[in-house]
């Protein structure tokens, strides 16, 4: 589980710096992404 968790926080670190600088959207869908994958190993969504 902690390798599935740095590799997000390193897409999260790329979706802030590419995401911003290119196109805000990818920087949305990054979060999305993240709270979706957060929020299902919790058992939750929303």
């Amino acid at each position: 589980m902690s390798m599935l968790l740095a590799i997000a926080i390193i897409l999260l670190i790329l979706a802030v710096v590419g995401g911003l600088t290119v196109h805000p959207l990818l920087f949305l869908i990054a979060a999305l992404a993240l709270l979706a994958f957060f929020g299902s190993r919790r058992g939750t969504f929303f």
